[in-house]
């Protein structure tokens, strides 16, 4: 079997858990060498444990710019070059229209959209010729979902970065796409329902009931997309928006 990732050196942020951490592990195996980011020190030490291989774990906030540099410094002195980029980092909680507050707006935009932003922006001198960027959507960018409009808001954002960003780096040969995943069987999403594991499995049933397919993914179907995105494979594919949903999108 012929590696889709030899000789790749990939970022992925937001990589201690969930589908970023199925990316981490699917890259890996694949034969890229990678690098995850989170925020806290222990998860990134279980995933990086748990990842094996060719992966390393840096400690960054992809909301702090001057962390982000650090980051892509060393990637350059180690390697001089990164040719895949994952902008996966980001998260939401759900409150209602007449229960928004500032903090909440704040939070939510600085964590999906200005740290999608710079963390691109700050890896651009290191992105050359072939080189694949992928940032992480979602369905809910383009569909409307109770008490989550300031979350759908900042993935309907990230999709019109790689709209644009197409445009800006035209001639440079670095691609962008989007990977919008649907519902995914993630800690990120049972805990919008709270702690509770009979909430949690309600609120996945209830999921499950809206998707074609009759069930909610797999963080490693996001994971085998994203090699897709991330390898040679997709040498033509820029700008688009890929869903990974059971098909809740086409509905």
């Amino acid at each position: 079997m012929t590696l889709k990732l030899v000789q790749k050196v990939a970022v992925i942020t937001g990589g201690s858990t969930g589908i970023g951490l199925a990316m981490a592990k699917r890259f890996v195996r694949e034969g890229a060498k990678v690098y995850i980011t989170g925020r806290r020190q222990t998860e990134l030490d279980a995933a990086v444990s748990a990842i094996g291989g060719a992966a390393e774990g840096m400690r960054v906030d992809s909301t702090d710019q001057s962390q982000l540099q650090q980051l892509f410094d060393h990637i350059r002195d180690r390697h001089g070059k990164l040719d895949v980029l994952v902008a996966n980092a980001g998260g939401g909680t759900m409150l209602p229209l007449g229960q928004i507050t500032a903090e909440h707006f704040d939070d939510t935009f600085s964590r999906n959209v200005k740290g999608t932003l710079f963390t691109v922006q700050t890896a651009l001198p290191l992105l050359g010729n072939g080189s694949s960027v992928i940032l992480t959507g979602s369905t809910a960018g383009s569909s409307g979902t109770e008490a989550f409009s300031v979350y759908g808001a900042s993935k309907a954002a990230v999709r019109a970065f790689a709209r644009n960003w197409i445009l800006d780096l035209k001639g440079r040969g670095i691609r962008i796409n989007t990977l919008s995943p649907g519902p995914i069987k993630t800690p990120g999403l049972v805990e919008l329902v709270g702690n509770d594991p009979s909430q949690q499995q309600g609120f996945l049933d209830h999921l499950a009931s809206l998707i074609p397919m009759g069930r909610v993914g797999d963080p490693d179907e996001i994971a085998k997309a994203a090699v897709f995105l991330a390898s040679d494979d997709s040498s033509f594919v820029n700008g688009i928006e890929l869903f990974v949903d059971g098909g809740i999108q086409q509905i």
